[in-house]
């Protein structure tokens, strides 16, 4: 790869190196300076400019993390699109990451080129949360690094693997002595229900039993019958030996115990067994808080169905000194580094936003959203069923003009509802009544228009992945031969001058006064640019050419 400054003519065909801003919008890095680029640079009276220009035997930087990226896949990952040399891997369910720690090093030393950073091994995850990025460094890999790369991701058979949650029935025995309160118990059932349905699990009715060994070998027995994928038992005084109460019922009950305690504290004082082949767990007295602790890694590795046996107990010790100390202040937040059912910090939630309050005066007295489309569907239903397929979560759809029509075309569909009270002033009343509807939490918001049934959610997912706010790409615009279209993402940021917005132009102003934060997104059809409000373009809808978005 040749790198440097050159004057403007001889920039054709390279590489862009850094973000430059014309009249209009940025060109950032990594674009190829094509006749329309070249036009805005010298429109922009630029003289001269770096860039990278290719040579025999080096695979462009979108390529390159495409190819690693889909080497990388495995069932229940899925990856986003390139966006400037970088690929995400996102989970498509709940469950535990598993991670090659050896491999991804190796990895990582083939060239400096090529990075891969991941979630920690053993992180739990929920669907939509990122547990990977693959990351070319320069504008180009050579062929030599990516053929070396690609033979050790296949012959590392899984770099990084999901093992999804298990919606497991789980039985709870809980033993009662005199000095045990009520108050305890219950925080002992909450607390232990809440994990389950953390895994997506259920939890049978709690049982109680006398801290004798005949009632809880009879409570073990009865959670069986129920059909009991998971026993816990928690114990009225905590175990201290294999042949202990708790221990001894297992055993009673026709089971045996595998292995007693743990290396990791909060939680030494666990006890594990089975019984018909299915786990039973005595749980330590750190269980009945709901605070990190040993029995939440098991809880883990059980839902994901791994085994637990005392190789696997063994190897929990590193990084299982879970107690706070005085000297550790903060270790709950710093335990999440030992990789045992860490929760990573979350993704940003990118909520999906359809506008559907508008008069659609052009197409009066119809309303153009409640026209039924080839497919059987209502214009409103094909756009609001694109974005519920997509990633966008939650999806709000704001009414105004014959609101309950717009409601029944909708019914039975995962959408929240938002009233636009002042629809008629334009598309500002409706974008700022969206906005305001989007709880805390929310790091972005696709806006989508109810008048654009061809957009595919696969286009709106692309979108979605390109918003990386740690790289300034906070408003993600769609393009198709050079032309913008929508919808547009706005990052959490833009929130309060959307609120401000009013009229019917959205939100131009407010894009072209932050172009540094604007990443363009090449479409591959003219989907983002097909909305359909008057007659004449209704009636391309039945043009065989014309194929509605799935």
């Amino acid at each position: 790869m040749i790198f440097g400054r050159v004057k403007l003519a001889a920039a054709r065909g390279a590489i862009l190196a850094h973000n430059l801003k014309t009249a209009d919008r940025v060109l950032r890095k990594g674009a190829l300076v094509d006749a329309t680029a070249y036009q805005m640079l010298e429109a922009a009276g630029y003289a001269e400019v770096t860039v990278a220009r290719l040579e025999p035997g080096d695979v462009p930087e979108g390529e390159a993390a495409i190819a690693l990226g889909q080497a990388l896949l495995t069932p229940g990952l899925r990856r986003s699109e390139d966006v400037h040399g970088r690929v995400n891997l996102y989970a498509q369910s709940g469950g535990l990451l598993c991670v090659n720690n050896a491999a991804v090093d190796q990895l990582n030393m083939i060239d400096e080129s090529i990075t891969l950073a991941t979630l920690a091994h053993r992180s739990v995850v929920a669907a939509g949360d990122m547990v990977a990025t693959l990351k070319i460094i320069p504008f180009a890999v050579s062929f030599a690094a990516m053929a070396q790369a690609t033979d050790l991701i296949a012959q590392a058979a899984g770099v990084l693997g999901l093992r999804p949650f298990a919606p497991l029935r789980v039985g709870l025995v809980l033993s009662e002595l005199p000095q045990l309160t009520q108050a305890t118990i219950s925080a002992t059932i909450n607390a232990t229900q809440n994990r389950i349905i953390a895994h997506g699990g259920t939890m049978l009715p709690p049982l109680r039993t006398p801290h004798r060994t005949i009632e809880l070998t009879a409570a073990i027995l009865a959670l069986q019958n129920q059909g009991a994928e998971l026993i816990l038992i928690s114990g009225a005084s905590a175990v201290t030996d294999r042949l202990d109460v708790a221990p001894a019922a297992i055993i009673a009950a026709g089971g045996e115990i595998t292995h007693f305690g743990m290396p990791v504290d909060p939680g030494n004082l666990i006890c594990f067994g089975r019984l018909g082949g299915k786990h039973v767990v005595v749980l330590p007295g750190c269980a009945r808080s709901p605070k990190l602790n040993g029995f939440d890694w098991v809880l883990d590795r059980i839902f994901a169905g791994e085994d637990i046996d005392a190789h696997a107990v063994a190897q929990m010790g590193a990084g299982g000194l879970l107690k706070e100390i005085e000297t550790r202040p903060a270790p709950r937040a710093l335990a999440h580094a030992a990789g045992y059912g860490a929760a990573p910090t979350a993704r940003p939630r990118i909520a999906g936003v359809v506008l559907a309050a508008g008069l659609s005066s052009r197409m009066a007295p119809a309303n153009k959203l409640l026209t039924m489309l080839p497919g059987g569907k209502t214009m409103i239903a094909q756009v609001v069923d694109s974005v519920l397929a997509s990633i966008a979560s939650p999806v709000i759809v704001v009414t105004g003009h014959q609101e309950e029509q717009i409601k029944a075309a909708l019914a039975g569909r995962n959408v929240r509802f938002v009233y636009a009270p002042d629809y008629h002033d334009g598309m500002a009343a409706s974008l700022r009544a969206g906005i305001a509807a989007l709880s805390y939490g929310i790091g972005a918001a696709l806006i989508c228009l109810g008048d654009m049934p061809l957009l595919a959610p696969a286009t709106l997912n692309r979108i979605i992945d390109a918003y990386d706010p740690a790289e300034s790409r906070e408003i993600v615009l769609p393009i198709f031969d050079s032309q913008r279209g929508n919808p547009v993402l706005w990052g959490q940021r833009f929130f309060p001058a959307l609120l401000n917005l009013s009229g019917d132009v959205g939100a131009r102003q407010i894009l072209h006064q932050h172009m540094e934060h604007v990443v363009e997104i090449n479409t591959e059809s003219d989907e983002i640019l097909r909305d359909f409000d008057s007659p004449e373009a209704m009636a391309t809808l039945q043009q065989a050419d014309v194929t509605l978005a799935k």
